[in-house]
């Protein structure tokens, strides 16, 4: 099974290093000196990681044959992916792979199901699930144990305690603004016919 690991960056000096936006809890593991990686787009890769260090805050990476700036700035954008073995899971118990996460019901601890995982979106901050509603329409759920109270991998869903606001139906909400301008303008016929009457 194949993983996306790690988007490349902006070249970084002249000598052919990369920055790189990490998306695995693994990077020790997936982006180590050694690895090789497949590439999106494929004509990029495989590529080699020839060495790699942390420069103020961010990881860089060198591939073998990368050698100068203009050959690392034609990598930008490329998507690192790894092979991994589909039983394979993290080494902490609270850490779960994408792949194990994608297709969960999201349910409320009442069972109410809201929707189901169709991505994970990896941010500087924290992780968000991408939720497809039954309507289509999609959530931005953030993946916080304030939030997310429980992955159930045997029932394939993902338990959650939203705060006020987060899962509130757009449709309700519209629904209630257009209620309401109809009761306006009700009020503003009924203010028309008064003064006709007085003009009669």
């Amino acid at each position: 099974m194949q993983l996306v690991v790690a988007r490349i960056g902006r070249a970084h000096g002249i000598r052919g290093d990369v920055t790189v936006e990490v998306r695995t809890d693994e990077p020790e593991l997936r982006l180590g000196p050694g690895a090789v990686l497949l590439t999106d787009p494929a004509s990029a890769g495989p590529l080699t990681i020839e060495s790699g260090k942390v420069h103020s805050g961010r990881l860089l990476l060198r591939f073998e044959g990368v050698r100068d700036r203009n050959a690392a700035e034609a990598l930008r954008n490329t998507l690192l992916i790894a092979e991994v073995d589909p039983a394979e899971l993290p080494e902490e118990e609270d850490e779960y792979y994408d792949h194990q996460l994608v297709d969960l019901d999201v349910v409320l601890a009442d069972g109410t199901v809201i929707g189901a995982i169709t991505e994970i979106s990896h941010l500087p901050s924290q992780d968000l699930f991408i939720v497809e509603r039954p309507d289509g329409t999609e959530l931005m759920i953030p993946f916080v144990e304030q939030i997310v109270t429980e992955i159930d991998l045997e029932n394939q869903r993902a338990v959650i305690d939203p705060p006020p606001g987060l899962i509130d139906d757009r449709a309700e909400i519209a629904s209630a603004r257009d209620a309401d301008d109809a009761d306006d303008a009700d009020d503003a016929d009924d203010a028309e016919e008064g003064e006709e009457g007085d003009q009669a």
